[in-house]
């Protein structure tokens, strides 16, 4: 498959921030399958220790998210930060096209972290796509698609991004 959605949970929503878990899944734009999966959740000591950040604005709204979302990423065993980009990278290639959902964010925020420790990024930053402009193109499509499992689950929002990426996409191509 060529496309990877990519979709991170987070400790502050700015460039350096620590990553609490990494969610991604292969998928075909054309016809919506998903393919392989990769999910870690990530020690938040050692994003500190690498230098990442936290703010204490999105500690405060993970206070006000789902049960379910929080203790996914406490009761799980974790890799430290510098662990789980080796394993990412080892799931990730150059050929895909990585979908995050906006600009910058999740890919944006993940590229800082291989580059503040040192490890080479594992897509092409050329191939980087931003599921949040597609979207602005048709944004009915995504209000119609039901989201299945954990808000803020990196695997389960990565696989909601794929259901309403393909369907615009669709639409945008059959225009």
């Amino acid at each position: 498959m060529k496309h990877l959605m990519l979709d991170l949970e987070t400790m502050g929503n700015e460039s350096y921030s620590s990553i609490v878990s990494i969610g991604a899944v292969e998928f075909d734009i054309e016809t919506g399958e998903l393919g392989k999966e990769y999910y870690q959740t990530i020690d938040l000591q050692s994003n500190l220790d690498a230098g990442l950040i936290m703010n204490a604005s999105t500690v405060m709204w993970w206070m006000d998210q789902n049960d379910e979302a929080r203790k996914e990423l406490t009761s799980r065993l974790t890799m430290t930060i510098e662990n789980a980009l080796n394993d990412f990278s080892k799931f990730c290639n150059h050929s895909y096209q990585v979908w995050g959902n906006s600009a910058r964010f999740d890919c944006g925020i993940l590229q800082n972290a291989y580059q503040k420790l040192n490890l080479p990024l594992p897509w092409d930053w050329r191939k980087e796509r931003c599921l949040r402009t597609l979207v602005q193109l048709k944004p009915e499509i995504k209000r119609t698609v039901e989201f299945k499992g954990t808000v803020h689950n990196a695997i389960d929002d990565c696989k909601f991004q794929i259901e309403y990426c393909h369907k615009t996409w669709l639409t945008l191509k059959n225009q």
